[in-house]
Formats: structure tokens, sequence, C-alpha cells
């Protein structure tokens, strides 16, 4: 399926790609960041992008190690990096101020890039989101401890496992040629390696410096989620929702990990809705 980012911005660990909807001059509402998380790419958003952005700028972009950015050996892919690098966007894409939403580890790169690199937003939404906590857990905990055994299994099977792993964040399934090109960027020698590289790095001791602070977070905050998401479950949510009390609280039935494949016009609706006057 196509999917194109067309701008490049370099790094000291690889080139990442991004991409920007809809015409300020145009649209006039504050700009969109959309933040991704793993194992996926920016490929999450080509139906959530077009629709913000027919009344706000709106800009992708896929993490250093994913979808069409760099990969390579020596990238440092962790979340602290992550955030650096996405303060480091921001600042190159000039927005001081911009609404910012976050799925996934991106939610962790998100919330550090706020409290730890002191980058400012206008509002923030995180969905089925890692924030902090105990997230550690199931394959993830396994790809950590044992990442020498996953690079070395034959290319059918880490294949088959990637494909049951994706499959596992959605409810409804994926729609025809969608696994595919989430499975894309993950296939071959250098997908494989690029796959578990990027899980290997991920861990919960980066989300930890920032925990004490959610409860300091003035801004609106927006959390949605899925009702029968199995990768970050409903309890996730609450755990963060108690500890930024004043945000709103969502819930989308029906719906898994992956809101943009199972309910993208709840989701779209959600995010072109704003915020209450009050928050």
């Amino acid at each position: 399926m196509e999917w194109e980012l067309r701008e490049e911005f370099g790094t000291p660990d690889g080139v990442m790609r991004w991409r920007r909807f809809g015409d300020a001059d145009a649209t006039g509402g504050a700009p969109v960041v959309l933040v991704h998380g793993t194992p996926y790419s920016s490929f999450l958003w080509r139906d959530i992008a077009p629709a913000l952005a027919r009344t706000r700028q709106v800009f992708v972009f896929d993490h250093l190690g994913f979808g069409r950015s760099e990969q390579r050996e020596g990238q440092d892919l962790g979340l602290a990096a992550h955030a650096r690098r996405f303060a480091a966007l921001l600042d190159h894409w000039g927005l001081s101020s911009p609404s910012v939403v976050a799925h996934d580890i991106g939610g962790a790169v998100a919330l550090r890039t706020l409290l730890l690199e002191r980058r400012n937003y206008r509002d923030l939404t995180l969905f089925d989101a890692v924030s902090g906590g105990d997230w550690e857990r199931g394959l993830f905990r396994l790809f950590l401890e044992h990442t020498e055994v996953f690079e070395q299994l034959p290319g059918y099977a880490h294949e088959a496992l990637v494909a049951a792993h994706l499959r596992h964040a959605t409810h409804v399934g994926f729609r025809p040629g969608v696994l595919d090109a989430y499975l894309a960027p993950w296939r071959g020698a250098s997908g494989q390696a690029a796959f578990y590289r990027q899980y290997s790095q991920i861990r919960q001791a980066d989300t930890a410096p920032y925990e004490e602070l959610l409860g300091t977070i003035s801004l609106p905050v927006r959390l949605i989620w899925g009702r029968e998401d199995r990768i970050l479950p409903p309890e996730y949510a609450r755990w963060l929702h108690e500890r930024v009390p004043h945000a709103e609280l969502h819930w989308i039935e029906g719906a898994g990990h992956l809101l943009q494949e199972d309910a993208a016009g709840q989701l779209a609706a959600r995010l072109t809705a704003g915020f209450p006057a009050s928050a």
C-alpha cells in the first residue's frame, strides 16, 4: 500500500523521514503532531492524518529505526534517545506549542519530551499508550531477555512471529494489504535485525524518571483506550488517569490496541472534537 514520507531530518544516528499534511494558511488551526509506537510506523496515521488536515496542519514521522527512516547497526533506539530526537524535530519544524497525539511507546516518548526535554504542547492525547508503571511484560519481556535467540530465528519463523504479534494488537482484524504493509520494514535479514535491535533497547527504566512528574502536567490531557486492548489492557489507562487526575478518559468499545485500525472513525471524531473550553 502506498505511503510516502517526502522529507528528511538528519540525526547523528541516521536519517528520519517525515511528512506534513495541510496548509497552515488554509487551515488556520493549531498544528498537530502524530507519534507512533512499536512495531509500527507513521503508516498507522494514513486515515487519521488526512482527516485532521481538513482543519489543521498535521505532522507525521517515522522514529529512527522504523518504517521509512534509516535502519542500521549501532543506533541508539531507547526511549530517551527517541525523546531527544522528537524534541529536535519539533525545533526543526518550528513548533513551539503543538497538539501532540501519541500511541503505544509514542506515549512514553511524548511524555519524556514534555517533562524531561522541556518542550511545550498545546494539549496532549494519549491512547493505548505506554506511560509508566510495570509495562515490561509478555512477549516484550521475552524480546528483552532473549534478544540473541530471536535474532537467530529463520526468516520464515521471524515473519510468522511478527505477523502474529501484529494481529494480536487488533480486535477486528486488518483490512486487505494492511498487515503486509506493517510487515514490510521488518522483512529480510536487515529488517529482522532492526526489529530486535529496537525492542532490545526499549526499557521501563526510561519511563520511571518522569513518573513523579505526571501530577504536575497542567495542559489539557485526553486519554482514549480500546476496551479490548490485549497489549496494554484497561488497567494501564486507569493507572495513568490516577496520576493525571484532570485528564479526560474515553473508552472505545469493541476495539483493541490499534484504534487506528479497529475504530479509525471514532478516533478521528475524538481528535477533531477538540478539548472542552474549560480544559
